[in-house]
């Protein structure tokens, strides 16, 4: 199986997941306009799933080093299988809150507030459990991020008047997201020998068998999830899988296509894992917060007309995001 022998290529990999997480809200926001998210949803769970199963039977099963896939799942454990499993139904009740979030109040607010609180969080947690890197630099990082991201939120409202309302139920759900978000990567990692994956621990799993497992579990549990949301959805009148069977090829592609790349962005982060380390390599992927930023800011136009006082918060949140990201990836040398 393929996998990273040296830093630099770990935090490449870290850097391609953060453009990842941070953009595949962007497929939810073009499918909006024609098709409910609860719809889209079941899209984007089946691209993650496919993604995890054409990852290891390439870059999984091909190569000199470690298991392959096949033999690396038939000899895995199964307390470890069920860390996998159980990763998977976290991130899914996560993200549907997540999702939701989004179809409320928009990518400029849910991602500050669900994603910032998973940032923090979930290096935490990760850190404490492999305490790879200097703790200095990562949470003087993790700390700078979080203030763009507090720069990002403010530039949000002052471009926008103070006019635009977000729903205490909006910002419920991004918080509760945020908090499921920060513990789903903690549950595949413990899966994995995270220090060996050349020669792993009898037991534990490759990455790639622990994202196929963890995906199987994303997907089992959309059945209980995602059919509940259909019948009870957060906003809108209910709708149906009757509904979901009449959409238009190019509109289930859009699901399926926002999934594929969150699903390379996750496997790339737990490759490189091994490397970088569990919080560094999560801290970087949920830098994910300012990418959506910037498609806000470029493409949807979000701060369009704005004045100065907000153009200059917008200079700062980048200033700091960027700082904070040398800061973590420092922090493993």
């Amino acid at each position: 199986m393929f996998i990273v022998n040296n830093y630099a290529t770990a935090i490449i990999f870290c850097i391609i997941t953060m453009l990842c997480w941070g953009s595949w809200a962007n497929t939810q926001k073009l499918a909006e306009k024609t098709w409910r998210f609860e719809l889209f949803y079941w899209d984007y769970v089946i691209g993650i799933w496919l993604f995890s199963v054409i990852s290891a039977l390439t870059l999984g099963s091909f190569g000199l080093h470690g298991r392959p896939f096949t033999e690396d799942l038939m000899q895995a454990d199964s307390a470890n299988i069920s860390s996998a499993l159980w990763g998977g139904v976290i991130f899914n009740a996560a993200n549907i809150l997540f999702s939701a979030a989004i179809a409320i109040a928009g990518m400029a607010v849910a991602f500050p507030l669900g994603i910032g609180v998973a940032l923090i969080l979930g290096v935490i947690l990760n850190y404490a459990v492999s305490q790879k890197g200097d703790p200095l630099f990562i949470f003087a990082g993790v700390a700078l991020i979080t203030l763009a991201i507090v720069f990002n939120a403010v530039a949000y409202k002052r471009a926008h008047g103070g006019n635009k309302k977000v729903s205490t139920r909006a910002i419920a759900l991004c918080l509760l997201a945020g908090l499921l978000m920060s513990f789903f990567y903690r549950f595949i990692a413990a899966s994995m020998d995270i220090d060996n994956f050349e020669h792993p621990q009898i037991g534990k799993m490759t990455p790639y068998t622990a994202v196929f497992i963890f995906s199987t579990g994303i997907f089992l549990s959309n059945f209980i999830f995602n059919t509940l949301l259909i019948k009870k959805p957060f906003s809108g009148e209910p709708t149906s899988y009757a509904a979901y069977f009449r959409g238009k090829p190019a509109t289930h592609l859009t699901g399926v296509m926002g999934g594929l790349i969150w699903g390379l962005g996750n496997s790339l982060n737990l490759i490189a894992a091994g490397k970088a380390g569990p919080a560094i390599s999560y801290g970087l992927g949920q830098g994910a917060t300012l990418v959506a930023a910037l498609w806000g800011v470029f493409i949807w136009k979000e701060f369009k007309h704005s004045a100065k006082p907000v153009n200059k918060l917008l200079i700062w949140m980048f200033t700091f995001f960027i700082v904070g990201l040398a800061l973590i990836i420092y922090a493993g040398k």
